[in-house]
């Protein structure tokens, strides 16, 4: 149990720090949460649905869909932010609620590490590798 609140309080604080270095947004409660665009915040509030639903995996693969058919720019960033809500929202799950979605918290983690490295954090994504 211990461990398990380590790892999720490493794993907010990675996505904490990432959401500050990238965007300037320090700690948000969740209805404080804005995105730019409104298509962004839509497909965040879609995630979250599925996820509550159960739906972890299906929601996973439509997040990586998304951000595989997105060009550069600013909504591509956009776009990035909501994965690591979105991985951060999963992360305050429980691992009962996590498994009984045959789904895991390494999961999360690499899903974190895969974001960094899509948007080309390869050194950020290493230089966390260890601690997590």
């Amino acid at each position: 149990m211990v461990e398990n609140d380590y790892v999720m309080r490493i794993i907010h604080e990675m996505v904490r720090t990432l959401i500050k270095l990238l965007f300037g947004i320090d700690e948000v409660k969740e209805e404080e949460l804005n995105f730019e665009a409104q298509e962004s915040g839509d497909l965040y509030r879609r995630l979250r649905q599925m996820a509550k639903d159960g739906k972890i995996n299906e929601a996973e693969n439509l997040l990586s869909d998304v951000l595989d058919e997105q060009e550069t720019g600013n909504l591509r960033l956009e776009y990035m932010k909501v994965a690591l809500f979105f991985y951060d929202y999963l992360n305050g799950k429980s691992n009962e609620f996590l498994e009984s979605c045959d789904y895991s918290r390494e999961e999360i983690r690499e899903g974190i590490r895969s974001t960094m490295l899509r948007y080309g954090y390869e050194e950020l994504a290493e230089t966390w590798g260890d601690q997590w």
